[in-house]
């Protein structure tokens, strides 16, 4: 899973590029002109530090990840409690999608005005508000509004979390420590589930048991959030403003002082002030009517080859495996304290898989690792669909044979490991390297938006597609990750060592 922006700031957009293209201008000697510091060496003193503070403003990807998991071990708690029906709680379980479009949408405007900082710790006191809330709803709708203010939070974090990461790494390290955003997602995941598990175990395995003060374990569930919400908070007064930021509003001695902090020893501070004032200056703030192409299509194909990889990463369903999980893991006859162990498994393969492609994906391409990963989660999906397919019972009470049991418990891992070493990743590289530069981050902002719609219809559209039919479901993912090869293989331009000016 991967938070993005919707319609930001240009600047904020293009940090955030950097920070995704970076190891391309490390592998190929282009990019973004990494002096300063190229060959490392200079940072040994400073790198402890400077990890530090990427680790601090990745926190933020950390409660994406927790939110996009918590809801899975909650599921089933709140239907007991409001008795909703299928279609309504998917609604609920997304309410925070709709959040995350508003965050992103307002966040870059913001951190111009007040700082990235300021925005962090904005984005910190929403979350732990949402956690409390979510934890104490009175009805339904109000569970999903502060889903929705939760989701506000993320979006901002999802923002201003890899541009403040990309203004303040050293070059010769962007690449690498911009990765930690999607590592963190990804970690998040992982706790969340594991804290679920540790709560379901107090409650005697009963999603409405009690646990502590009178709350049911979905309701704490979804409190304990207010803790990593108010840690993200906490790190925000450790870390420094951006030194981009300071010198845009006129606090180059503050600016200095920070650049003195995280580049390397003996770096040319002037030249380096000199470097991001005239790249400020240079910048192009791209707007929706650069997108316009002529013939009718009113986008520029480029900008459509963006959209189509947004749409394919939600298609194929990665997000069903995260929300409902558990509730699948028990369709195929796992008690419900086992079935939240097989979630946290299926986080810590998504860690492998996301590590897997971090090391390759400057190694053997782009192209390469999307198309293992669509043949893979093809094949995955498709052993999932035969599965299910000798269900008996309907809705809830779904249960397989054993051999077909267990074939989807290995086939839905397969299917998220084969999604963690591709397009869990890659897309990001693509949609970050593969714009012009006149148009980056408004193309950014379409394609992003294009993913928010994706998740938000798949989270929705799963429970009711699941009581209609399980094995059609499965079938119809499989079915967009086989659509997704020949879309790579002829339309998608392999980005690896390119600079950014090559891709215009």
């Amino acid at each position: 899973m991967r938070g993005a922006p919707t319609r930001t700031d240009a600047r904020i957009q293009e940090a955030t590029l950097a920070g995704s293209t970076a190891t391309t201008g490390q592998s190929s000697g282009g990019g973004d002109g990494a002096s300063g510091g190229g060959s490392g060496g200079g940072y040994s003193e400073n790198l402890g530090h400077v990890i530090f503070i990427t680790a601090a403003a990745a926190m933020g990807g950390f409660l994406f990840g927790y939110d996009s998991s918590v809801i899975n071990g909650a599921v089933e708690g709140i239907r007991g409690k409001f008795s909703p029906g299928s279609s309504l709680l998917a609604q609920v379980v997304a309410a925070a999608l709709v959040g995350c479009a508003i965050g992103a949408a307002i966040a870059g405007r913001i951190a111009d005005r007040i700082g990235r900082i300021r925005v962090m710790q904005i984005a910190a006191v929403l979350f732990a508000a949402s956690a409390v809330g979510s934890a104490l709803p009175f009805a339904l709708w109000d569970l999903a509004l502060w889903r929705v203010l939760g989701g506000t939070a993320i979006g901002m974090a999802s923002v201003i979390g890899p541009a403040y990461i990309a203004e303040v790494a050293p070059p010769a390290y962007r690449g690498r420590l911009g990765s930690f955003q999607q590592a963190a997602i990804v970690t998040g995941i992982a706790v969340s589930q594991l804290v679920n598990w540790g709560i379901l175990n107090l409650a005697d395995d009963d999603q409405r048991g009690k646990v502590i003060f009178g709350l049911e374990a979905w309701q704490v569930m979804l409190g304990v959030m207010v803790l990593p919400a108010v840690l993200y908070g906490l790190f925000t007064f450790t870390i420094p403003e951006s030194p981009r930021f300071l010198l845009s509003v006129g606090r180059e001695a503050q600016a200095r002082k920070v650049l003195a902090e995280v580049e390397a020893d003996g770096v040319d501070l002037d030249a380096r002030v000199a470097e991001i004032r005239d790249a400020m200056r240079r910048e192009h703030k791209s707007t929706f009517k650069d997108l316009l192409g002529g013939g009718g299509f009113v986008f520029l194909p480029i900008v459509w080859i963006g959209i189509g990889l947004s749409v394919f990463q939600q298609l194929v369903g990665i997000n069903v495996i995260f929300y409902y999980s558990a509730s699948l893991w028990q369709s195929v006859g796992i008690d419900p304290n086992s079935s939240f162990l097989y979630s946290f498994t299926t986080s810590i393969i998504n860690i492998i898989g996301t590590l897997i492609a971090i090391s390759l994906v400057d190694r053997v391409g782009r192209k390469p690792l999307a198309l293992v990963g669509s043949t893979g989660m093809a094949i995955s999906l498709g052993l999932v669909a035969w599965a299910f397919s000798a269900r008996t019972g309907k809705g809830e009470n779904i249960k397989l044979p054993d051999t077909e049991g267990t074939v989807a418990l290995i086939a839905a891992h397969s299917f998220v490991l084969f999604f963690a070493l591709s397009w869990g990743v890659v897309v990001w590289v693509f949609l970050g390297e593969m714009f012009p530069n006149r148009i980056r981050a408004a193309a950014l902002g379409v394609a992003a938006s294009a993913q928010w719609i994706a998740n938000w219809v798949i989270t929705v559209s799963f429970p009711t597609l699941s009581d209609w039919n399980l094995s059609a479901t499965y079938v119809m993912y499989a079915c967009f990750a086989v659509l997704s090869i020949p879309f790579v293989l002829k339309f998608v331009p392999e980005t690896k060592g390119k600079t950014l000016e090559e891709m215009g």
